[in-house]
């Protein structure tokens, strides 16, 4: 049998987690809401950053609702990146959902039920209950597993303590399941919810921090719990209303959210849904959270979305609404009239408008080593500075398109470092917008439904195809 070879073996889940924009960590502005020049991802776009972090800091503090934001700018000037990193800065607790504007025209309800249910994905519901909870440090787990297969159910013992008193549990088969899901060992921490048996290990304890020698920077340390193993604690939920009106509009309950296709909900669920709400509003049990909707190429949708976008930011349950475009004066969807980025004028009253810039050469060559670095591609400096001449003669996304394609050459050649010859070679294979129009003008004739004008001059036509 053939030795494995460590050096064949990869690391899978950090390769599928590369995206176009899985560097950016935040918006990466300091305490007085300035712009840091290279921080958690981002580069260049200070003023537009800056903005950003204004409008960050009136959603935390809860002053701002119902309101809209445009971010507009040429293609490849980081709108998407900025708004993602308002997502990574509001983290988990505030819902933020993100859609596409021509994915309203692509699903199988009308235009104005997919708009509602996106508007209501980033509405969160923080919901307040008392539960009954075991919690305290496991001294001991013993399992009896049956002598013959199939004869019957494992059975075992649970001993917890805390500082002041110690107490054994009997687990029958699903706590035993739950408990070897969440890798429950002695020494660990742990909360279980009894009314319905869900196990969280909040840590390992600190009477047992010298156990092993060495210990990975995940564990969590905690200190035992005081007190009784059994109290009664305040739990949170968080839950979106788009994932409420599921729940109660399909016969199957719960399960509804796991079968992809909701289809479209009646508007008298919804009714019932919002009065519930507005009642554990009233009682204290139940809070709303307005979270953030961004719409990407918001100039895809037409005036029906927009006349609805008007009246859906008037609810004082909305969201706020963050909308991109790189459209100048354009025609409206729907109409035949002009406004600019596309968006009635009525709406765009509504906007907040920042405005990104091209970015500048130093600044092309900060994001390609911050994407070398996500990509694990080691580059030379003369390659680095070719790629970056190429990234402001076409566009940054080509760019970095071809720092993955060039560490393929380089491996093809056996190398270990991206050279000027990797760059050159994956640049002469791909084709960046202009070459790709220069080369359709220069053999218009041989393809098929041609409709490219036909002059003296084959520049002046690549010109105004490229505008």
């Amino acid at each position: 049998m053939a030795d494995l070879k460590l050096s064949d073996t990869r690391d899978l889940t950090r390769i599928e987690r590369i995206g176009a924009h899985s560097h950016i960590r935040g918006l990466g502005l300091d305490s007085a809401l300035e712009p840091r020049a290279v921080s958690e991802g981002m580069v260049g776009q200070t003023s537009a950053r800056k903005a950003a972090g204004v409008i960050l800091q009136m959603i935390k503090e809860g002053r701002i609702a119902g309101r809209a934001v445009l971010i507009a700018g040429q293609p490849g000037t980081g709108k998407t990146a900025i708004a993602m990193g308002m997502a990574k800065s509001l983290g988990l607790e505030t819902p933020f959902a993100m859609i596409s504007a021509s994915e309203i025209f692509s699903l199988e309800m009308s235009k104005t039920e997919a708009l509602m249910q996106s508007f209501r994905k980033a509405i969160g519901v923080r919901i307040k209950e008392e539960t009954e909870v075991i919690e305290g440090e496991v001294v001991e787990i013993q399992i009896d597993r049956p002598a013959v297969a199939g004869a019957a159910l494992k059975t075992g013992k649970l001993t917890m303590k805390t500082t002041e008193m110690e107490g054994v549990y009997d687990l029958g088969a699903k706590m035993i399941e739950s408990l070897g899901k969440e890798k429950v060992q002695s020494g660990d921490v742990i909360a279980i919810d009894k009314p319905s048996g869900k196990v969280t290990k909040l840590g390992r304890s600190f009477s047992r921090s010298r156990d092993y020698d060495a210990i990975g920077p995940q564990v969590r340390f905690v200190q035992c719990p005081d007190g009784e193993l059994q109290k009664r604690k305040e739990i949170v939920h968080c839950v979106t209303l788009h994932e409420i009106d599921v729940i109660n509009s399909r016969t199957q309950g719960f399960l509804a959210l796991f079968t992809g296709d909701t289809g479209e909900i009646r508007a008298e669920v919804r009714e019932q849904i919002d009065t519930k709400v507005a009642e554990w509003r009233e009682e204290g049990k139940a809070e709303i959270v307005p979270g953030v909707l961004f719409i990407d190429e918001v100039h895809m949708l037409d005036i029906e979305c927009f006349s609805f976008l008007n009246r859906a930011l008037e609810n004082e349950m909305a969201p706020i609404l963050v909308v991109a475009t790189n459209r100048g004066i354009t025609t409206i969807r729907g109409t035949n009239y002009k406004s600019a980025h596309g968006i009635p004028i009525d709406l765009l009253d509504r906007l907040l408008i920042i405005a990104t810039q091209p970015y500048t050469k130093d600044d092309i060559r900060m994001i390609l080593d911050i994407r070398c670095q996500e990509e694990d591609v080691e580059m030379a400096e003369e390659a680095k500075a070719l790629l970056t001449h190429i990234g402001v003669e076409t566009s940054l996304r080509y760019a970095i398109h071809l720092i993955t394609a060039a560490a393929l050459a380089c491996q093809k050649r056996k190398g270990k470092v991206v050279e000027s010859e990797d760059i050159t070679r994956v640049y002469n294979l791909f084709l960046d917008v202009k070459r790709s129009t220069q080369y359709l003008m220069e053999y218009q004739e041989q393809y098929m439904f041609n409709e490219a004008p036909i002059g003296d001059g084959n520049e002046d036509g690549t010109n105004a195809m490229l505008s």
